[in-house]
């Protein structure tokens, strides 16, 4: 026997039948805490529970919930559509590039051939001529950059403007000489976008660093988004969903001015 201070500590008391469980997370919590797991590049696990509320696990089971309900794609739209409302985008002039980053086997991962073979992925994205980006997709590191032109054009949505109807067509597009295919040049064409794409054996992409620099600059913010340093994820689509996390985040800031 002994006093309060001594032996085993008390035990607690247990909750009162039928007690109300404690409430879930609101939703401004969740999205805080998957910005922070995106931003800073810890894992589910690590996420501080005691600053954001929600636990890893409840944090990534709603991020695949949103994943699947598309909520990021509608994310980044709802933010390109206020900045369009407010004249911030210049659909005068886009580019078009892409990045590369190791991963692990799973969904759209290959050889990378500029990389020794070791398996990776490829970020695709379009930015307006300031740097924000329009449109994004992923592939594995194999895949040629041209393939990923058509399905990244067809992928802007229809933004608004401060005048006039919704927009989702640059007037030029800039391009390196990866992307110096007829096809492609007669598909922008088609459809009224003009091309100036660097010719293979003719003229270096580095003539077109002057306006191809926003892009690039952008993919270099990219890299502030430490969950996309290595992709981690084995499904695609939720390695997509951190990519558009980031543009999102890339948007917001501009917003926020």
């Amino acid at each position: 026997m002994g006093g309060p201070g001594r032996g085993r500590p008390p035990a607690r008391a247990a909750p009162a039948a039928g007690a109300a469980p404690p409430p879930p997370p609101r939703d401004r919590e969740v999205l805080a805490a998957i910005v922070f797991v995106a931003t800073s590049g810890c894992t589910w696990q690590q996420l501080p529970t005691s600053s954001f509320g929600p636990s890893g696990a409840t944090a990534h089971r709603r991020f695949t919930e949103w994943t699947k309900a598309r909520v990021w794609a509608k994310l980044h739209r709802l933010v390109l559509d206020e900045l369009g409302s407010r004249g911030e985008l210049d659909w005068s002039r886009c580019a078009i590039d892409s990045v590369n980053m190791r991963a692990l086997k799973g969904d759209l991962t290959g050889p990378n051939p500029v990389d020794r073979g070791k398996y990776g992925s490829k970020i695709h994205l379009i930015t307006e001529r300031t740097g924000l980006p329009l449109s994004v997709g992923i592939s594995g590191a194999n895949v040629h950059d041209s393939q990923a032109l058509m399905p990244l054009v067809k992928g802007i949505p229809p933004i608004r403007s401060r005048r006039g109807p919704r927009r989702r067509k640059p007037g030029k597009l800039y391009a390196d000489k990866g992307y110096d295919y007829s096809h492609l040049r007669r598909w922008l064409s088609q459809r009224g976008i003009r091309h100036r794409i660097a010719r293979k054996g003719v003229e270096t992409s580095q003539r077109l660093g002057r306006h191809r620099w926003t892009i690039e600059r952008t993919m270099a913010w990219l890299a502030g988004c430490r969950r996309l340093h290595r992709r981690y994820e084995r499904k695609a689509e939720h390695f997509l969903a951190f990519t558009s996390i980031a543009c999102t985040l890339i948007c917001y800031r501009r917003l926020a001015k």
